[in-house]
């Protein structure tokens, strides 16, 4: 469905709770299909979600109002449509934990009130994982109710296909592998999993609200094991958080599960490092497929802190006991990620890159190559066309008498003006969360007088209020391209 649709859906829901948006600003997106909006109203904000899997909406929907009536941190549903496609949240803000670590990690390390923050979430999920287990339904887990033996070996496999195989130059032996992978899924499938597993609990899906926090993204959670999650979020790659402090967190969560479960009888220490094994490989099955099969920038840019974590993570715990794995993960060393001290606060500094765009509406929207999922797009065709006029027809928005043509419309002056508002207030919230794309296009009918003078008047306006940022701008049907670099 296209964006506008998309749109109209959010907007009739918005407006059966009596409500009327002043505007509906889409989110940038991460790595589903998922599409986020946030409707500002007179009164109040909200997130619009839309999303054509009816089976996961249904599992979100369903294990939101369960934890929500439980008492749970989690944003309240506050409308669905109904084929199940939209629903409206309360809106909880932008952010998050992540972007505490990052502010943290640039100041020289984590600080304490981060590590605070760490100790509130291992609170907290210890409370989903027994409190939310109970009485929870999981009829309606996408796309599986439990964290089984299977479940374990399509993970291992995700690695396989969509990490190992796509580099060649890794040599090994797939039937012993997927002896080791069998032998593997046999033990950690042993670890008691009757407990809700969230199943992507990381920073990024913790937010951070009044110095309480608040969790979202749980549509994937199901029954499992207690050790998944507290992997998830200890060992995210790119928070980089010290062994020594991980060890005194999973020492801190250990005291707070024990109110409720007692850590020894459910081997809590004896499967941990298995399943630090499993979630950083099926995190770099997920950046191989989001990365090097989709071209997702961001997800290949986080391969090298995956590849570093498991690198260190084995040289104190060695596969020993599964040869063809160990002789995988002892190649990947090998592969030419190099990731230092400098390209870390180089990619934590790195700079914005607003790609502006000009478009014909005839011949399709702008390929995002970033991966963010395409940021705004503006449509000029309700403003006065140029192209109408005899003495314009082989002149661009670029030539001063169609910018004199459209500079004297005072519709042009109050669009502009609209653009500049919103596009303004995306880049300054993106720059301070250390964002790195953003896509802002015009389109119009035939891409050449409306759409090219837009993008290139954003594009000088861009340059001058925001010196710091990197500026890409495309003109698609005149197949003009420049770059500024502050």
């Amino acid at each position: 469905m296209q964006t506008i649709e998309i749109q109209q859906n959010i907007l009739d829901l918005t407006l059966s709770l009596g409500l009327k948006p002043r505007k509906i600003l889409p989110i940038a997106e991460s790595g589903s299909a998922r599409k986020y909006f946030r409707i500002i109203t007179e009164t109040n904000s909200m997130i619009g979600t839309y999303s054509e899997n009816k089976e996961e909406n249904e599992a979100f929907l369903t294990f939101s109002k369960h934890f929500h009536d439980l008492g749970l941190n989690v944003p309240e549903v506050l409308a669905v449509n109904d084929d199940k496609t939209c629903y409206l949240q309360s809106d909880l803000g932008d952010d998050n934990l992540f972007a505490h670590v990052q502010k943290s990690l640039m100041a020289g390390g984590l600080g304490d009130n981060v590590i605070e923050l760490y100790k509130k979430a291992l609170k907290h999920l210890a409370k989903f994982q027994y409190i939310g287990n109970q009485n929870l339904d999981y009829g309606k887990a996408y796309p599986t109710e439990r964290f089984d033996r299977q479940a374990i070996l399509d993970d291992l496999n995700y690695f396989k296909y969509y990490f190992v195989k796509p580099h060649e130059e890794i040599d090994f032996n797939e039937t012993r592998l997927n002896r080791d992978f069998d032998t593997f899924a046999d033990f950690a499938s042993q670890a008691p999993n009757d407990f809700f597993m969230y199943r992507d609990f990381q920073s990024r899906n913790i937010l951070v609200k009044d110095n309480e926090l608040y969790f979202i993204d749980f549509q994937g959670g199901r029954k499992g094991p207690l050790n998944y999650d507290v992997v998830s979020l200890l060992y995210q790659v790119k928070a980089q958080i010290p062994q020594s402090v991980r060890d005194k967190l999973v020492q801190y969560y250990k005291e707070v599960l024990s109110q409720n479960v007692s850590p020894e009888e459910v081997g809590f220490d004896l499967y941990q490092p298995y399943f630090v094994y499993l979630r950083l490989l099926q995190v770099l099955g997920a950046y191989g497929f989001r990365g090097l099969i989709q071209k997702k920038s961001h997800f290949i840019e986080s391969i090298p802190y995956a590849l570093k974590e498991l690198k260190i993570w084995n040289e104190t715990h060695p596969l020993n006991d599964y040869p063809e794995l160990q002789n995988i993960i002892s190649q990947l060393s090998t592969l030419n990620y190099p990731l230092t001290l400098n390209s870390q606060l180089s990619t934590l500094h790195s700079k914005l890159t607003v790609t502006i765009n000009s478009f014909s509406f005839r011949k399709g929207y702008p390929d995002d190559f970033s991966g963010n999922g395409g940021g705004f797009v503006f449509d000029c065709r309700a403003l006065p066309n140029p192209g109408r006029e005899p003495e314009f027809k082989t002149k661009t928005g670029r030539d001063w008498e169609v910018i004199d043509y459209l500079m004297a419309k005072p519709h042009v002056h109050e669009f502009l003006e609209n653009v500049k508002g919103i596009v303004s207030q995306s880049i300054d919230n993106y720059i301070e969360r250390h964002f790195s794309n953003l896509m802002v296009s015009f389109g119009c009918t035939g891409g050449q007088h409306r759409s090219v003078f837009f993008a290139q008047t954003i594009y000088e306006w861009l340059k001058e209020k925001y010196p710091e940022i990197h500026l890409k701008l495309n003109h698609i049907e005149r197949k003009i391209k420049e770059e500024h670099n502050a």
